[in-house]
Protein backbone atom coordinates (compact mmCIF):
# COMPACT_ATOMS: atom_id res chain seq x y z
CA UNK A 1 0.00 0.00 0.00
CA UNK A 2 2.72 2.76 0.46
CA UNK A 3 3.18 4.63 3.77
CA UNK A 4 0.53 6.72 1.94
CA UNK A 5 -2.11 3.84 1.74
CA UNK A 6 -2.34 4.56 -1.83
CA UNK A 7 -2.01 1.00 -3.11
CA UNK A 8 -1.91 0.72 -6.53
CA UNK A 9 -3.70 4.33 -6.90
CA UNK A 10 -0.01 5.34 -5.83
CA UNK A 11 1.92 4.34 -9.08
CA UNK A 12 -0.81 5.64 -11.46
CA UNK A 13 -2.03 8.90 -10.27
CA UNK A 14 -0.95 11.74 -12.43
CA UNK A 15 0.00 9.50 -14.81
CA UNK A 16 2.80 8.06 -13.09
CA UNK A 17 4.62 11.13 -11.89
CA UNK A 18 4.77 10.27 -8.73
CA UNK A 19 7.47 10.63 -5.47
CA UNK A 20 8.31 9.60 -2.32
CA UNK A 21 9.85 12.13 0.25
CA UNK A 22 11.40 12.27 3.70
CA UNK A 23 10.66 15.46 6.04
CA UNK A 24 7.83 16.30 3.53
CA UNK A 25 5.84 13.40 4.23
CA UNK A 26 4.60 15.08 7.20
CA UNK A 27 3.32 11.88 9.03
CA UNK A 28 1.37 11.11 6.35
CA UNK A 29 -0.50 14.75 5.61
CA UNK A 30 2.22 15.58 2.92
CA UNK A 31 0.71 12.46 1.08
CA UNK A 32 -1.15 13.77 -2.27
CA UNK A 33 1.19 17.36 -2.09
CA UNK A 34 2.26 18.28 -5.56
CA UNK A 35 5.44 19.47 -6.20
CA UNK A 36 7.91 21.15 -9.32
CA UNK A 37 10.64 19.58 -9.00
CA UNK A 38 13.74 20.51 -11.52
CA UNK A 39 17.36 19.07 -11.78
CA UNK A 40 20.34 21.52 -11.58
CA UNK A 41 22.39 20.31 -14.64
CA UNK A 42 21.72 23.14 -17.20
CA UNK A 43 22.71 21.11 -20.16
CA UNK A 44 21.05 18.32 -19.34
CA UNK A 45 17.67 19.31 -17.64
CA UNK A 46 14.27 21.14 -18.68
CA UNK A 47 13.09 24.37 -16.72
CA UNK A 48 10.10 23.31 -16.46
CA UNK A 49 11.02 20.01 -14.57
CA UNK A 50 8.72 17.34 -13.74
CA UNK A 51 5.36 17.43 -11.62
CA UNK A 52 5.14 15.23 -8.75
CA UNK A 53 2.52 13.84 -6.44
CA UNK A 54 3.47 12.60 -3.41
CA UNK A 55 2.40 8.83 -2.71
CA UNK A 56 4.96 7.55 -0.28
CA UNK A 57 7.11 7.74 1.97
CA UNK A 58 11.05 7.47 1.31
CA UNK A 59 14.39 8.83 2.27
CA UNK A 60 17.84 8.32 0.33
CA UNK A 61 21.41 9.80 0.52
CA UNK A 62 20.49 13.33 0.79
CA UNK A 63 17.98 13.46 -0.95
CA UNK A 64 14.19 15.09 -0.65
CA UNK A 65 12.73 13.15 -3.52
CA UNK A 66 12.46 9.31 -4.75
CA UNK A 67 11.27 9.90 -7.78
CA UNK A 68 9.38 7.36 -9.78
CA UNK A 69 10.84 6.53 -13.32
CA UNK A 70 8.86 8.21 -15.39
CA UNK A 71 8.94 11.26 -12.87
CA UNK A 72 12.28 11.46 -13.34
CA UNK A 73 12.62 10.61 -17.02
CA UNK A 74 10.63 14.23 -17.23
CA UNK A 75 13.43 15.99 -15.57
CA UNK A 76 15.48 16.16 -18.84
CA UNK A 77 15.30 18.38 -21.88
CA UNK A 78 14.74 15.26 -24.38
CA UNK A 79 15.17 11.39 -24.30
CA UNK A 80 19.12 11.32 -24.32
CA UNK A 81 19.27 13.88 -21.66
CA UNK A 82 16.98 11.91 -19.50
CA UNK A 83 19.00 9.12 -20.31
CA UNK A 84 22.43 10.53 -19.16
CA UNK A 85 20.20 11.60 -15.34
CA UNK A 86 19.67 8.47 -15.35
CA UNK A 87 22.87 7.42 -15.42
CA UNK A 88 23.39 10.33 -12.17
CA UNK A 89 21.10 8.55 -10.01
CA UNK A 90 21.15 11.05 -7.57
CA UNK A 91 21.20 14.85 -9.00
CA UNK A 92 20.89 18.54 -7.45
CA UNK A 93 17.18 19.84 -7.77
CA UNK A 94 14.90 22.48 -6.39
CA UNK A 95 11.69 22.39 -5.64
CA UNK A 96 8.40 24.17 -4.86
CA UNK A 97 5.19 22.83 -3.81
CA UNK A 98 2.47 24.32 -6.35
CA UNK A 99 -1.47 23.66 -6.43
CA UNK A 100 -2.91 20.31 -7.34
CA UNK A 101 -5.36 20.15 -10.16
CA UNK A 102 -8.06 17.45 -10.59
CA UNK A 103 -10.67 17.56 -13.36
CA UNK A 104 -13.74 17.56 -11.44
CA UNK A 105 -12.51 17.32 -7.62
CA UNK A 106 -11.53 19.81 -4.88
CA UNK A 107 -11.61 16.83 -2.27
CA UNK A 108 -12.45 12.98 -3.09
CA UNK A 109 -12.51 10.35 -0.68
CA UNK A 110 -13.04 6.57 -1.11
CA UNK A 111 -13.78 4.02 1.32
CA UNK A 112 -11.36 1.89 2.37
CA UNK A 113 -11.91 -1.97 0.99
CA UNK A 114 -11.05 -3.42 4.65
CA UNK A 115 -14.89 -1.39 5.72
CA UNK A 116 -16.90 -3.88 4.62
CA UNK A 117 -17.28 -5.08 8.63
CA UNK A 118 -20.33 -2.83 9.61
CA UNK A 119 -18.10 -2.34 13.27
CA UNK A 120 -15.44 -0.10 11.20
CA UNK A 121 -15.00 2.53 8.53
CA UNK A 122 -12.14 3.69 6.84
CA UNK A 123 -11.29 5.82 4.19
CA UNK A 124 -8.86 7.50 1.85
CA UNK A 125 -8.28 10.89 1.01
CA UNK A 126 -7.76 10.07 -2.85
CA UNK A 127 -7.61 14.27 -3.92
CA UNK A 128 -7.17 17.54 -2.44
CA UNK A 129 -7.21 20.32 -4.65
CA UNK A 130 -4.45 23.20 -4.33
CA UNK A 131 -1.93 23.16 -1.90
CA UNK A 132 -3.89 21.84 0.81
CA UNK A 133 -3.32 19.31 3.56
CA UNK A 134 -5.73 17.17 5.28
CA UNK A 135 -4.99 17.13 9.37
CA UNK A 136 -8.09 15.74 10.86
CA UNK A 137 -10.82 13.69 9.72
CA UNK A 138 -14.09 13.78 11.78
CA UNK A 139 -17.48 12.50 11.33
CA UNK A 140 -21.11 13.47 12.55
CA UNK A 141 -22.69 11.00 15.05
CA UNK A 142 -26.14 11.64 15.14
CA UNK A 143 -27.47 10.72 18.15
CA UNK A 144 -25.55 12.46 20.84
CA UNK A 145 -25.15 15.32 18.28
CA UNK A 146 -20.99 15.83 18.02
CA UNK A 147 -18.64 15.38 15.84
CA UNK A 148 -16.30 12.45 16.80
CA UNK A 149 -12.40 12.55 15.71
CA UNK A 150 -11.44 9.65 13.16
CA UNK A 151 -7.84 8.05 13.53
CA UNK A 152 -5.42 8.59 11.09
CA UNK A 153 -3.49 5.01 10.95
CA UNK A 154 -1.02 5.86 8.06
CA UNK A 155 -0.85 8.39 5.31
CA UNK A 156 -4.18 9.08 4.51
CA UNK A 157 -6.38 6.47 5.59
CA UNK A 158 -8.88 7.11 8.77
CA UNK A 159 -11.05 5.14 10.40
CA UNK A 160 -13.47 4.80 13.31
CA UNK A 161 -14.78 1.80 15.25
CA UNK A 162 -18.60 1.64 15.78
CA UNK A 163 -19.64 4.46 13.37
CA UNK A 164 -23.02 5.49 13.23
CA UNK A 165 -25.89 3.26 11.54
CA UNK A 166 -26.91 5.51 7.93
CA UNK A 167 -25.59 8.16 6.45
CA UNK A 168 -22.30 9.45 7.22
CA UNK A 169 -21.47 12.61 7.50
CA UNK A 170 -17.53 13.73 7.47
CA UNK A 171 -15.51 16.98 8.15
CA UNK A 172 -12.15 17.37 7.25
CA UNK A 173 -9.56 20.12 8.59
CA UNK A 174 -7.41 21.72 5.84
CA UNK A 175 -4.41 23.23 6.37
CA UNK A 176 -2.82 26.02 3.55
CA UNK A 177 -2.60 29.44 2.77
CA UNK A 178 -5.77 30.13 3.79
CA UNK A 179 -4.96 28.84 7.60
CA UNK A 180 -6.25 26.49 9.45
CA UNK A 181 -10.13 25.69 9.00
CA UNK A 182 -12.87 22.77 8.73
CA UNK A 183 -14.49 21.99 5.62
CA UNK A 184 -17.85 19.94 5.76
CA UNK A 185 -18.79 17.01 2.65
CA UNK A 186 -21.74 18.06 0.92
CA UNK A 187 -22.47 14.59 0.41
CA UNK A 188 -22.81 11.50 2.81
CA UNK A 189 -21.39 8.37 3.09
CA UNK A 190 -24.46 5.92 2.93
Amino acid sequence: EGACGYGDYGQTVNDGNVAGVSWLWKNGSGCGACYQVRCKIPQLCDENGAYVVVTDHGAGDRTDFIMSPRGYSRLGINADASAELFKYGVVDIEYRRVPCKYNGYNILLKVHERSKNPHYLAIIILYVGGTNDITDVQLWQEDCQEWRPMRRVFGVVFDAENPPRGPIKLRLQVSGSGGLYWVESKNVIS
